[in-house]
């Protein structure tokens, strides 16, 4: 009697009556049987999207720095943008509020902009940005996980709501972001999930000057490490994106160092200049990566980086974790 291994695999066939469609069929082989399940139309065999006109792109943390610089670049190549943030209202200690950004971006691309004011700590907010993303596009095609808290203290320094907002936020606000868009994303054709995440370095120097921070952080970069597997079955991408260096933010002038760091910093288009090329990649074979900025820009033939710098003449600070 012949038997067969257990096994689990996905298999692309195309209709040739209708070749720009194919299905994605979910293999099973136990002993004798095989079972064949159609989980859902996927659009083409050739899953990049080098085209992003008509995309759908929900963007936490998208009212200024890195989440919009983003915004900016994706709207430039068509795409409708989903900004999503707090602050609804002018803030002296904030560059601009959820309304400026969007009509910045607005001003940038020929997509629609949707701002929204939520807090990604709490469910009934992450429930609202989806049903109005969904309710104004009809889709989710791309879910860049950017919203993220610091605060470096050491463990005996770092208050209760401290940690609760780091952990909040960039943990629980990153892995319930995604569980909630996650269906959409099975709905559409090149699907990622990009979070702004570090690689995980297990070296003691990154955990003990601020471990709270960076329990936070490595926790956005393990949801890519388990939803780049379970996700493999519905062809849904999902990477970690981080800076080589420190980038001019808000967070680096008020929290890290000032105007000495900003001036040893690049500027957050290096990071939006590497999301686009990774984002137009295969969803299917682009995958459980951490990715980092000027790595990906140098694949694709880009070595002048002198125009990303704050002050050329200053030499560049690394950024943590690596």
């Amino acid at each position: 009697m012949l038997y067969f291994e257990p096994s689990v695999f996905t298999v692309s066939l195309v209709d040739l009556r209708t070749p720009s469609r194919a299905i994605t069929l979910f293999f099973w082989a136990h002993h004798k049987l095989a079972y064949f399940v159609v989980l859902k139309p996927i659009g083409t065999t050739h899953l990049s999207m080098k085209n992003f006109e008509n995309k759908t792109i929900l963007i936490t943390g998208g009212t200024r720095g890195i989440g919009k610089a983003i915004a900016l670049r994706l709207a430039r190549e068509g795409a409708n943008i989903v900004i999503v943030g707090k602050t609804a209202e002018p803030n002296p200690k904030l560059e601009g509020t959820i309304y400026t950004a969007a009509e910045e971006i607005t001003a940038a691309g020929g997509g629609k902009v949707l701002p929204i004011q939520g807090d990604i700590r709490f469910e009934d907010s992450i429930r609202h940005i989806v049903a109005e993303t969904v309710r104004e596009f009809g889709g989710i095609d791309i879910l860049i996980n950017n919203a993220s808290a610091i605060n470096l203290s050491a463990t005996e320094q770092t208050e209760s709501k401290r940690y609760d907002l780091m952990h909040g936020i960039n943990v629980r606000g990153t892995f319930l972001m995604s569980q909630a868009c996650i269906p959409h994303l099975k709905q559409a054709e090149n699907p990622h999930i990009l979070n702004m995440s570090p690689p995980l370095n297990m070296d003691s120097r990154w955990f003990a000057p601020h471990l709270a921070y960076t329990m936070s952080k490595y926790g956005m970069s393990m949801i890519i490490l388990g939803l780049a597997e379970e996700l493999k079955p519905f062809r849904i991408a999902a990477n970690a994106l981080w800076p080589k260096t420190t980038i001019a933010t808000a967070a680096v002038k008020n929290i890290l160092g000032g105007d000495f760091l900003i001036q040893r910093s690049r500027t957050p288009e290096i990071v939006a200049d590497a999301a686009f090329y990774i984002l137009q990649k295969s969803s299917f074979e682009t995958t459980g990566n951490f990715f980092i900025d000027e790595d990906v820009l140098q694949k694709e033939g880009i070595t002048d980086f002198a125009k990303y710098a704050i002050n050329p003449d200053q030499k560049l600070m690394n950024d943590l974790f690596l």
